[in-house]
Order: structure tokens, then sequence, then C-alpha cells
């Protein structure tokens, strides 16, 4: 089973105890959090789509810890002019781990009675 959740504005593949690398959250380590805008779930091979988010499913995470990314550098020069300006950049990352997929049992729409044309008598 794995969905497609939409966290801090990004697009994640997610699957149960997996680790992801996320823009940073405003969470504590050890704190559980849960995201709302799921944009596909695939049970089994029972795909569900949502218009836009699969309605009543909730992915559930806990925080693990928050990490800084590679270091960026970021180099301007101008030619012929002697200018050269270099500067660094280093990303604030959070780790979670997926704990649960949870999801709304769905039943199927029932079908509307089809009304019989009335007589004209």
């Amino acid at each position: 089973m794995y969905a497609i959740v939409e966290i801090a504005g990004q697009q994640f593949k997610v699957r149960k105890d997996e680790e992801i690398v996320v823009h940073r959250l405003d969470k504590e380590p050890g704190k559980k959090i849960e995201f709302n805008e799921v944009l596909l779930v695939d049970d089994g091979g029972q795909v569900r789509v949502g218009k836009p988010f699969v309605e009543g499913t909730r992915i559930a995470a806990r925080v693990l810890e928050h990490v800084r990314g590679d270091k960026v550098i970021v180099f301007h020069k101008k030619r012929r002019k002697g200018y050269q300006k270099s500067t660094g950049h280093r990303q604030d990352f959070t780790k979670i781990q997926i704990e649960n997929i949870a999801l709304k049992s769905v039943s199927k729409p029932k079908k509307a009675k089809e009304e019989e044309p009335k007589s004209e008598s």
C-alpha cells in the first residue's frame, strides 16, 4: 500500500514505516503529525484518486529529527570587472517516519431507482 501526499507544498510517495526528508516542519522531534492532503491511495491494486484530495484518508507520521542539507555554493562573477562573490546556503529539512496510512472504508454508491413514466389517462 502506498499513497501520494502533499507535505509543505511538495508531493511525496509514501509507504508505511518509510523515512522521508521534507522541508522544515514546525514540530519538535518525537512528536506525531498527521497529513490530510492525500492525493492518491493504492491499496493492493485498488486505486483511489482524490478530487483534489481523497476524503477520510489520513497519514500519521512521527518527526524523527531536524537536519540540514548539503551546502550549495552560490557564485557570482562579472567578467572583466574583477567582481567575484561567493556565498553558501544550507537548507533546513525534517526527517519523518510514516507510521500509518488510515483509509476510510468507502461503500459503493447506491443507484437511485428509476421512476416509471406516468401514463396519461
